[in-house]
């Protein structure tokens, strides 16, 4: 299964960029997604950011994220 997850970009540099989730720093790379600007939540994918995303909608997937890493080890 492939995951991508919602990161906040925090400074680009040409078409690499630093974003952030939770505390922690990534480089992501905006080829695929030029128009994305230093505030924006991205959806990365091994290391590429692949959309861009408004507040809300990160928000509630990180929100889902954090749901489903609370469930971790509960049988269902």
């Amino acid at each position: 299964m492939c995951l991508a997850v919602p990161l906040l970009i925090k400074s680009i540099n040409g078409k690499d960029a630093h974003a952030e989730i939770g505390g922690v720093s990534r480089p992501v790379s905006l080829w695929l997604t030029p128009e994305a600007k230093v505030g924006d939540y991205v959806l990365v994918h091994t290391g590429y950011a692949i959309s861009v995303l408004n507040k809300a909608e990160a928000e509630e997937t990180l929100r889902l994220l954090v749901k489903i890493a609370a469930m971790d080890g509960v049988e269902g």
